[in-house]
Order: C-alpha cells, then structure tokens, then sequence
C-alpha cells in the first residue's frame, strides 16, 4: 500500500470536483473549490474521521469495497479508480468479479438524470449504482453479497424480494428474469461465474426449474411494470434499459407512465429518505 501516494491521489481528486457535478449546491459561503471531506464520506457512506486520515495516509488499507464507494463519490474514469486500488495495494477488480464496480461514465449519467429514478446493473442483475430517485423509489440495493446480490437470486428465494410487485404480475416478472439470465448465459456460455447462478437457483427453487426449463430467452429493453411502495402506494412506470457495447453493465431509467405515477413519485422526493422504511435497505 503506497500511503503517501494513496493521500496524495484522493486529495487532489476531491479538491477538483465541483460540487455541482455531485448534486451539491454550491452556496456563496462556500471557501473550497472543490468538495468537503464531509461531502465525499457522506458520498461514500463512511465517516468523516476515515476519509481524513485516508487523505493524511494514517489509514488502515481500506477494502475493496470502500475503494469502490470513493470511485463513485469522486467520480473517478475508469483508469483513476484502477489507479486508486493500485495504491491501496489490491488488483482491481476483474470484468465479473465479486466487487465489481459500476463504469464511470455510467455513475456519471446517474447524475446528469437528477430526479429520475436510475440504476446501473451488471448483466447478472447485481444493483453497481443507484442514484438518490431509485434509493427513495426501490430502497438501496447495493449492499447485497454472495448470491442475493443477484436481482435473479433474491427474487426467487425471498418473498419479500416480490413484495413490491403485483401478485397478478409476479409470474410475468419471474419469466422476464430467467429469459433474460438464459440470454446472459448463452452469451457467457462455460463462463462458472453465471452456470454456478443457475445450478444454484435451480436448487433453491422449484419456480426456477420450471421457468428454466421452458428455455424462453429474451434481452429486457423497455418494459412497464407496476411497482408497490409502502409509503406512496402504486406507481405505473415505463422502464428503458440501455446496454453498454460489451453488454457487461446496462443503465436502467424508470419514468412515470402516467400522471397518477409522476405526482406519487414527486411526494416521494418530498418525503425523503426520513423514516424510510428498513425493510427496503438493503440486507446483506
């Protein structure tokens, strides 16, 4: 670990970002050019007191995963956030490896959308990034591990996985999932990362096998689900899906299909994340 460099490094990124490009007003009182250290934990959800004895090289070697959370929160390219785990003294993480990261211009569209509720994925359905709107929509989603980081994994194995869906629409949404996991499959085709999904999926669930064995294949692009949520009730959305070139990760934008839906979404913007309710965080 190069704690020299590694302090040097995270410094100089935070102090380059504006504020603006976080979704941080930037107030006339405001003395930094660049972001405060309370902004960037708060922004990578860890302490105050870590990130400055991060940026005094003081720190125990942070694991991969807080590395991840200040790639996002500086918004780091590519290179940089493989240059930030250099330093930290791990390998970045492989293409499909267990922390992966969402890609850089993809967490920064995540931005540039604002009030729209927006998730990136990886192709396995594991949740890289959300923005503020989907947390407050769908509840945060990335910090699942093991298998139940898999969308695939939770929906058939835990009951309160479907709970946001329509009981009239669950069997609909169950099939889309295994068609497009068998997509995914095909295109890894010998891949263990994704044949060790579906053997253990298929252990867990008799639906899986069902669906598995009907062999229907199908690449979610656009769709419109009903979504229940358990302070602002039914909300009707259209969900796009855009795929980057390799198809690894794609970035999911959900937009109120009608007018009942867009008035539920802007009360819940107002309401916040205050009390929201535990059951939609993420469990590990």
């Amino acid at each position: 670990m190069q704690r020299a460099e590694l302090a040097d490094f995270l410094r100089r990124r935070r102090e380059t970002m504006r504020p603006a490009e976080v979704g941080i007003a930037d107030g006339p009182r405001r003395r930094t050019t660049g972001l405060r250290r309370e902004e960037v934990a708060m922004l990578a959800g860890m302490s105050v007191d870590y990130v400055v004895r991060l940026e005094q090289g003081r720190s125990s070697q942070p694991s991969t995963q807080l590395l991840g959370a200040l790639a996002r929160a500086l918004r780091l390219a590519d290179d940089e956030r493989d240059h930030l785990f250099y330093l930290a003294g791990h390998r970045p993480p492989p293409a499909d490896g267990v922390a992966r990261l969402a890609r850089a211009g993809l967490v920064r569209m995540l931005d540039l959308l604002g009030d729209t509720p927006a998730l990136v994925l990886s192709d396995l359905g594991e949740v890289l990034a959300q923005n503020r709107a989907a947390i407050l929509l769908q509840g945060d989603h990335t910090g699942f591990s093991g298998d139940r980081r898999y969308i695939a994994y939770r929906w058939f194995t835990d009951p309160a996985a479907r709970a946001a869906c329509p009981v009239e629409e669950q069997e609909h949404r169950a099939r889309q999932i295994v068609a497009d996991l068998r997509a995914v499959a095909g295109r890894r085709s010998g891949d263990p990362t994704v044949a060790g999904l579906v053997e253990r999926l298929q252990a867990a669930s008799t639906d899986f096998r069902r669906f598995w064995a009907e062999h229907e294949v199908a690449v979610r692009r656009a769709d419109r689900k009903t979504m229940l949520h358990s302070r602002v009730g039914r909300l009707l959305m259209d969900c796009e899906t855009l795929v980057t070139p390799d198809q690894g990760q794609r970035l999911l934008v959900l937009t109120p299909a009608n007018t009942e839906a867009h008035e539920r979404l802007e009360l819940l913007r107002v309401l916040g994340l205050e009390d929201f309710p535990k059951g939609l965080r993420a469990r590990p």
